[in-house]
């Protein structure tokens, strides 16, 4: 019996934080966030994050604009398989076009400024390391605080209009670094550099990021050892198991004036 993929959208029960409101519960569909293997005539290529609908589609469309295949002809066969946390495309294609991806040379393909390439297999994913964060949620007026602060802190966004940032708050919301890319990832890397080049004790503060929360993004602020994280925008069901797992306060999506927080546990 052929194994199903996940649903592409989950309900995801969440509280609703608003200064001098009550609090209300609500539902929220998020994205699921799961693993996809690309694989040619057998030979792993790599690990994309991707919704988990429409994989045909997503693998044939990369196999052309990725140079991979000239065009539709060369490509003869798609499998999608789905595993226990991940899924896989099988794609067969035709000898030249195998022997033009063989030259160039086995490697991870490259980065990408947005959903990008984990690796070569799904375990470069799965069994990444992990660790528990410090449990310190951030008080929510202070989010609100350093959320209504971050505009103004963002030098390079006010000019184009175009970039993601990460900013890093003590306690109190205060705003200590912020740092600024075209790459959310990026953003992200260079405040935890910046903050680690400062000897800012990650364990004390949040972290705010403009951008939606991926898996990846959790992934980053814990092995930074931060205990919360704001997104702007509404996390993934990965990115919440994620969270979970290690202890780290997620709330999202967030603006100044109401936050929301989730109060369940995806389930698998």
């Amino acid at each position: 019996m052929t194994r199903p993929l996940p649903p592409a959208i989950v309900p995801c029960a969440m509280t609703v934080h608003a200064p001098g409101a009550p609090a209300i519960r609500r539902t929220l569909d998020i994205a699921e966030e799961t693993p996809v293997t690309l694989s040619f005539n057998g030979m792993a290529h790599g690990v994309m994050m991707a919704t988990p609908l429409d994989l045909r589609d997503f693998a044939t469309g990369f196999a052309l604009t990725e140079g991979i295949i000239p065009d539709l002809a060369a490509l003869k066969d798609v499998t999608v398989r789905a595993g226990d946390d991940h899924a896989g495309v099988e794609m067969r294609i035709d000898g030249p076009s195998f022997h033009r991806l063989l030259a160039r040379g086995r490697r991870a393909m490259t980065g990408r400024t947005s959903c990008g390439v984990c690796g070569t297999d799904a375990r470069d994913v799965l069994d990444r390391p992990r660790r528990t964060v410090p449990d310190a949620p951030p008080d929510l007026m202070a989010v609100g605080r350093a959320l209504a602060a971050l505009p103004g802190r963002q030098v390079l966004n006010a000019r184009a209009r175009m970039l993601h940032a990460a900013a890093w708050c003590a306690p109190d919301g205060e705003i200590m670094h912020v740092r600024e890319d075209v790459g959310r990832h990026n953003a992200l890397d260079k405040l935890v550099g910046a903050g680690l080049r400062d000897g800012v004790d990650f364990g004390r503060g949040f972290c705010v990021i403009t951008s939606r929360c991926s898996y990846e993004m959790a992934h980053k602020a814990i092995m930074a050892g931060m205990p919360g994280l704001v997104a702007v925008s509404a996390p993934t069901a990965r990115a919440l198991r994620v969270a979970a797992e290690a202890g780290l306060y997620l709330a999202a999506p967030a603006r100044a004036a109401s936050v929301m927080v989730p109060d369940l546990v995806i389930e698998k």
